[in-house]
């Protein structure tokens, strides 16, 4: 178990290097508002879909047909930079903390070429029993994969 102060409290840009895994995701017109630029909801859908793929491309979650799922109870996000559309973003994941039934992840969004991200969330995901909705011990398999992200 890995128990590390959250990294989040930070108050300026991460660096890209900061974080264990990346992926690109790419923007779409209707992410930006009337303002030009991604609208902050947007940013938060990123950090959900950052997280979940790279778990179920590990092997570790499976959305579908698992005993156990993920729950949200907590999101922040700190706003640095603006991204717009047609931008490939790439999200940096990490995880901060690691407890027997929650993670918080954290996720750099940055735009192509930054070293620097343009927002920094995190988000607490409690597993849960499928069914029952109570939380229970993170899996093997999944523990596995959460602590290559510390």
């Amino acid at each position: 178990m890995s128990e590390q102060a959250p990294t989040s409290a930070k108050l300026g840009p991460d660096a890209r290097a900061s974080y264990r895994a990346l992926r690109p995701i790419t923007t779409r017109w209707m992410d930006n508002d009337v303002y030009g630029h991604v609208n902050n909801v947007v940013y938060y859908s990123w950090f959900d879909t950052a997280v979940n793929a790279h778990l179920i491309e590990q092997g570790a979650l499976d959305i579908h047909h698992g005993e156990v799922i993920g729950l949200v109870v907590e999101t922040q996000c700190n706003y640095f930079a603006p991204l717009a559309f047609p931008q490939t973003i790439h999200a940096g994941i990490r995880v901060a903390r690691l407890g027997s039934s929650s993670v918080r992840y954290e996720v750099g969004l940055f735009a192509e070429g930054a070293d620097t991200c343009a927002a920094r969330g995190h988000f607490v995901h409690v597993y849960v029993d499928r069914n029952t909705r109570r939380p229970v011990p993170l899996p093997i398999a999944l523990k596995t994969v959460l602590e290559t992200l510390t």
